[in-house]
């Protein structure tokens, strides 16, 4: 196995000669063909982090941080970006960093720094890893082409130097402009290519609807049609490189009963989590990313009985008044694979 630095210095060979010797191609495997085999189920389930409810909290108030973990969420994205003032990004990052120390192991924190050309991603990085306890998860914003993806590796690896050998991050990373959505299959390769250092794992897209809007000068509605395409596209991106996608803020966190009928939406169309922006949002988007046990009961008896009818060798057959063939299995094998994933206490997976 290669040492942080022999692999530093590899990736800094590559960036000179902006060679990609890693085919994206290996990742895919590893999320897509070995999922037949029970060693690979075992290492996806590890890897997995359910992503239902993701409450921004911003990094400069430290009552806010303190307070957020007492609310029922799979993530607390702690912010140094778009919810920090200008004059707060220092205290931001020097605020979540002390935070962190007094915090052991939460797999729910996640920490949103700066955009690669903000000018502030370095310090940030600089300052969130100097600590003993450091974040698992960095969510990085504006991700505009794959030189964002090179520069992110290359500074990451530089301040993952005095961490023990084998400690990477879970990367997620954001399409905020209509370049980014053109781009996204480029920069989902050359993510999965240098996640070969081993220095980060990609694990979701999130969706920065309103920084899109004004890429494009589109005028934000709540029923989000002006970005409905774009909504779709990343979602089935995701989808297609196996990785979680995190849908919309609804902004108007008093309208609960929008916030439900968009979450669903969101649900219905693939996506496997959502930002929240208020704590009052929580339980909805918990509950709208969460099969039902009704939806959990459906799905266990169709596979029972699909299962039954291919031994008999029966094939298509009629269950609950709908007829049942292969691709209405592959959506059940889904509702018990989502719910095996966020933990749910009520149900073991099947086979």
């Amino acid at each position: 196995m290669f040492s942080l630095r022999t692999k530093l210095s590899k990736f800094s060979r590559l960036l000179k000669t902006n060679i990609r010797p890693f085919a994206c191609e290996t990742q895919l495997r590893l999320n897509h063909e070995k999922t037949n085999t029970e060693e690979a189920e075992e290492v996806l389930k590890k890897r997995f982090e359910p992503r239902r409810g993701c409450l921004y909290v911003p990094g400069h108030d430290e009552q806010k941080l303190v307070k957020s973990l007492g609310f029922d969420a799979d993530c607390f994205i702690y912010d140094c970006e778009d919810g920090v003032a200008l004059n707060k990004k220092e205290k931001a990052r020097t605020t979540i960093a002390k935070h962190l120390q007094t915090i052991k192991n939460d797999e729910r924190i996640a920490v949103r720094i700066n955009s690669v050309g903000s000018g502030f991603a370095e310090s940030d990085l600089e300052v969130l890893f100097a600590g003993e306890v450091v974040p698992k998860t960095v969510f990085l914003p504006k991700v505009d082409s794959s030189h964002d993806i090179d520069w992110f590796t290359e500074k990451l690896g530089q301040y993952l130097k005095k961490k023990k050998e084998g400690f990477n991050v879970n990367l997620v990373i954001y399409v905020e402009s209509a370049k980014a959505l053109l781009d996204l299959k480029d920069i989902i390769d050359r993510a999965l290519e240098l996640s070969e250092f081993n220095l980060f794992n990609l694990e979701a897209l999130v969706f920065g609807s309103d920084d899109f809007c004004a890429s494009i000068g589109a005028n934000r509605t709540k029923d989000a049609k002006e970005i409905l395409m774009a909504r779709q596209q990343i979602v089935l991106t995701a989808k297609a490189y196996g990785l979680q996608a995190i849908d919309i803020v609804y902004i108007d966190y008093k309208d609960l009963e929008g916030l439900k009928e968009q979450a669903l939406e969101g649900a219905n169309m693939g996506y496997t989590g959502k930002q929240a922006i208020h704590p009052s949002q929580l339980p909805i988007i918990q509950e709208a990313f969460t099969p039902s046990e009704d939806k959990i009961k459906w799905a266990q008896e169709l596979i029972k009985l699909y299962n039954e009818h291919q031994e008999s060798g029966t094939g298509a057959f009629v269950f609950r008044g709908q007829m049942i063939d292969k691709p209405l299995l592959l959506q059940a094998k889904n509702i018990i694979d989502t719910a095996h994933n966020i933990r749910s206490s009520f149900i073991e997976k099947e086979d």
